[in-house]
């Protein structure tokens, strides 16, 4: 049987991973020994930060509902224990645009959430 040597396969392996890396610093674009260790590491950071990238949006919307709660005088946690109880369905995201876009429907929404923690929880 002859020896098969794998040239397409090769050079279509190496323009695929130098194509991945089009854009990187120095040799780690022109190299293929560095550019696989550069698109390697590169999806390690890329898979990290997507995870990352959705604490971060969800301390966001906190900090924004704590400051909308402190400007009406109530703190984050009893507007959120207020909002359970009152079996508002919004999340965090929805609560946070609420308050910069329309304050008057935020004011209402925390006077229900006060309300409700204040009466005995009905669901316990």
């Amino acid at each position: 049987m002859p020896r098969v040597r794998k040239g397409a396969a090769r050079n279509q392996a190496r323009k695929k991973l130098l194509k991945q890396a089009r854009g990187y610093f120095g040799s780690n674009h022109k190299s293929p020994y560095r550019a696989k260790d550069a698109v390697i590491r590169a999806g390690v950071y890329a898979y990290r930060d997507r995870r990352a990238r959705k604490r971060d949006m969800r301390k966001l919307w906190i900090t924004r509902i704590t400051a909308a709660c402190k400007m009406r005088g109530t703190r984050y946690s009893l507007f959120m224990n207020g909002a359970k109880n009152a079996g508002l369905l919004l999340n965090r995201k929805m609560l946070s645009q609420i308050a910069i876009q329309d304050p008057a429907a935020f004011d209402k929404l925390v006077e229900t959430a006060i309300k409700a923690s204040t009466a005995t929880p009905a669901n316990k």
